[in-house]
């Protein structure tokens, strides 16, 4: 495993090795946080290419994720407007938001106004992954173990930029967040260009890949393996299911392919209204709360969650997690408010020193 010093995801491997992940490491005032990486995974690829004995190396990259600070030619590649016009005021708020206002200052540029430069970022924090990635590729090439290794990418969550005033951060339960892409390479064994449309759940993973290879381990998984729609066969769609938050807000509710609710089980502190609708299919973009308009719906979605609920709970013999998880030791929050001035998530200067600290 390749990621962060210190990290709980270090357990179960035989080795982890750190990499400098966090914030701006160079002199251009930029994180390197893919180069940093590579520069101890592709060593680390070498040295299993000379084992006889089949490995996992599980790499940890920390892009596209803020701060976006991708080093040039990526810096500039996606952004020509003018970034500090005084009349546009779209920034300001986002400065003005407490609990974040502090962290995003510290990385944009001092006096910016304009939120489609720090969008412009992310896409070139995209581009310096996808060339990192590359050169991850061209190793295996040149290792000859192409046809003998099965390449995953795949991530713990996406992003939400200026939606939903969630502001280049990935919390909430919007679909900018939610969704993650899955992409599986291995040639000469899987079809090119083959794309599923099919809903897969991250828990579909493990089943597919040990399916893949052939190997039947005997035991029970919650998900269920994409090799036979891969082979051009069927598999029972599964459209509806579980979504919750327990980070900045605990949240949680039931998404269908034409629905989705969001409740609230404690004030959060973007003062959302603490029951969210959306039609999925009228409005994928999610800005249409429909919550008060078709409370059918939200009783219907709410008695299928609750209903999925109680059988997990059931099957488990645990209490469901969202229920017992509370975002601070006192329990929860009694007003937005409260949240709003008790969540805070400082500046990346705080962030590196943690870093170093733990090191």
């Amino acid at each position: 495993c390749i990621g962060f010093e210190g990290n709980a995801a270090g357990r179960g491997f035989d080795r982890y090795i750190g990499f400098k992940g966090w914030g701006p490491d160079h002199d251009d005032g930029r994180a390197h946080k893919a180069q940093n990486l590579n520069e101890v995974a592709l060593p680390e690829l070498e040295r299993l290419a000379q084992g006889d004995k089949p490995w996992l190396l599980f790499m940890r990259h920390m892009d596209p994720h803020s701060p976006y600070l991708a080093p040039q030619p990526f810096q500039d590649m996606f952004f020509q407007g003018d970034g500090f016009d005084p009349a546009d005021k779209r920034m300001q708020k986002v400065y003005d938001f407490k609990p974040f206002g502090d962290y995003i200052g510290s990385w944009v540029p001092e006096g910016l106004t304009n939120p489609d430069y720090v969008i412009a970022q992310y896409d070139a924090a995209i581009a310096y992954m996808d060339a990192a990635i590359q050169q991850i590729l061209e190793k295996l090439r040149a290792l000859g173990l192409e046809e003998d290794t099965i390449v995953v990418f795949t991530s713990d969550h996406g992003e939400t930029l200026y939606d939903h005033d969630c502001y280049f951060d990935h919390h909430g339960l919007y679909d900018p967040t939610l969704v993650v892409p899955f992409i599986v390479v291995w040639k000469n064994h899987l079809p090119k260009g083959l794309r599923i449309t099919d809903t897969m759940q991250v828990k579909d993973i493990t089943p597919t890949l040990l399916d893949m290879m052939g190997i039947d381990t005997g035991l029970p998984f919650d998900g269920r393996s994409l090799m036979p729609l891969i082979r051009g066969g069927h598999r029972e769609k599964e459209d509806e299911f579980y979504i919750t938050e327990c980070t900045w807000m605990r949240k949680h509710g039931w998404r269908t392919p034409e629905w989705k609710l969001m409740i609230s089980l404690e004030p959060d502190f973007h003062y959302k209204p603490p029951v969210e609708l959306y039609n999925l299919v009228n409005d994928p973009e999610e800005y249409d709360n429909l919550a008060d308009k078709r409370p059918e719906v939200v009783k219907m979605l709410t008695d299928r969650m609750n209903a999925w609920i109680e059988k997990r709970v059931k099957e488990t013999g645990r209490p469901s997690p969202i229920e017992v998880n509370f975002l601070r030791p006192e329990g929860p929050f009694a007003t937005s408010d409260e949240a709003y001035h008790g969540k805070y998530i400082g500046s990346v200067a705080q962030a590196v020193a943690l870093q170093k600290k733990k090191e």
